[in-house]
């Protein structure tokens, strides 16, 4: 009897185990029916196919870029003179260049850089690069669109770019949309699938009807609101976007061109509001001329007049840094790189631009560390100014608090020369790519609804949507 009392514990013991294990460990049917922790290699990725274009359409680009001995006409210096001889020496992949009014646009510079770097290095990365067409969820078109149209801008001629004689950029635009319309692919899809990086407001102007199916990476719909105005029969003051929509669309940030500031870094601000920029803008931008009147001699308030360049960055930096808030009014277009400058300043933009569409909107929420007003209310003599100085300490800290944790959304720069390498998981070309892959299914919809349209029916370009 004694020496049954140790079997029975024993054989107690391994039944207890064995429904531990079994809990724990469920049965490969079982197993199929729960959730699994997603992984590196089994989360959902963008599976992005490149389209053929040669070097000459995106890095031979920046080889021709970097053999340029004149300087930037529109500004009149070099900001990459310095940087010259290394970089033309440098292959095959080279910097993108340090000029502003260049550099604030290379979104597509990282986004290539990015499906450029063998696939081993590529872990971090959200999109997964495929050479078969049959498995892509999109194609990229290679074009650096923005480089080409600054190029003619800064060192073509004056107004050159609206032309198409004698226009290298039109004739690059020209080649990049013949090539990609003659392709399977484009034949396939339509060009629905096709992903184009058009963050200049001028980048592909001739050819953007041609190209208008596709999924477009702008900095804002600012430009091309002014081409459906004027196409649109329509003669109500009501615009309908024929060419544009946040439904198959991307807005991408500006390369930020002030160094980013941390939360530890941030020190006693003393002025209330800060502004460098153009006084005279056009179109929705007629507003800031109008703000620059009401606040100039406003206590607290720094309105300066430039841009962030080789003479004024020093200047723009202490600025940002010294104000509580930085003023984001419309300009040409809704949006500037002001914006990112002030997020990565942590200095609290205030945002006065009715008709503005910001990055990222859904990931991230810029009430948490932005001030919207509109426009009525900030033409108001003494209002925004009243309005800003209400604004608690509490909430100040608050809103710088959120502004840091957001900073690295806006980053694109990798720290690999020549911009090829892996991406930070949490920057700003992951975030494209992953605003991109929610635009999927929606494209994937549209291409089959074109399939089974009966031979010689149109559908009406009505498409008028938020």
């Amino acid at each position: 009897m004694k020496a049954s009392v140790p079997l029975l514990a024993f054989v107690l013991l391994a039944l207890v185990l064995i429904l531990i294990s079994s809990r724990f460990n469920p049965s490969p049917s079982l197993k199929s029916l729960l959730p699994s922790s997603p992984t590196l290699q089994s989360a959902p990725r963008l599976k992005v196919f490149v389209a053929d274009l040669p070097r000459s359409l995106n890095y031979g680009l920046l080889d021709d870029y970097w053999a340029l001995s004149a300087p930037d006409s529109r500004i009149g210096v070099d900001p990459d003179a310095g940087l010259r001889p290394a970089a033309a020496a440098a292959a095959p992949w080279k910097s993108y260049p340090e000029n502003p009014l260049i550099k604030q646009y290379s979104a597509e510079y990282w986004l290539l850089g990015d499906l450029e770097t063998p696939g081993g290095r590529r872990g971090s990365s959200f999109a997964e690069r495929v050479y078969d067409l049959d498995l892509a969820d999109v194609v990229f078109v290679p074009f650096f669109a923005t480089l080409s149209a600054e190029m003619e801008l800064g060192w073509g001629r004056k107004g050159g770019f609206l032309k198409k004689e004698g226009n290298e950029d039109y004739r690059r635009q020209r080649e990049v949309v013949d090539r990609i319309r003659e392709s399977e692919a484009w034949r396939r899809s339509g060009g629905r699938d096709h992903v184009f990086v058009l963050t200049d407001p001028v980048a592909t102007w001739h050819v953007r009807s041609e190209i208008a199916p596709a999924i477009l990476l702008v900095v804002d719909f600012g430009g091309w609101y002014k081409i459906d105005s004027k196409e649109s029969a329509n003669s109500s003051n009501m615009i309908h976007h024929t060419q544009v929509s946040l439904l198959k669309d991307v807005i991408v940030p500006y390369t930020h061109l002030l160094p980013r500031l941390r939360l530890s870094e941030n020190r006693h601000r003393r002025n209330l509001l800060y502004f460098k920029g153009a006084k005279h803008r056009h179109r929705g931008g007629l507003v800031r001329e109008k703000l620059w009147d009401l606040l100039v001699d406003e206590p607290g308030v720094i309105m300066e007049e430039g841009f962030p360049n080789a003479t004024g960055r020093e200047q723009s930096i202490k600025g940002m840094r010294s104000a509580e808030f930085c003023l984001h009014p419309a300009g040409d277009t809704p949006t500037s790189c002001r914006l990112f400058d002030a997020i990565l300043s942590l200095c609290i933009p205030v945002i006065v631009s009715d008709e503005i569409e910001l990055p990222f909107e859904g990931m991230i929420d810029y009430s948490d560390f932005s001030v919207f007003v509109p426009v009525s209310k900030a033409l108001q003599p003494k209002w925004l100014v009243n309005n800003l100085r209400s604004i608690s300490e509490q909430r100040k800290r608050r809103y710088r608090l959120n502004m840091a944790q957001v900073q690295p959304v806006f980053e694109y720069d990798n720290g690999n020369p020549g911009g090829i390498g892996p991406v930070p998981p949490d920057g700003a070309v992951n975030h494209i790519w992953r605003k991109i892959y929610r635009k999927v299914p929606i494209i994937r919809e549209a291409i089959i609804r074109e399939k089974r349209k009966p031979e010689g029916v149109s559908i009406p370009l009505r498409c008028h949507c938020t």
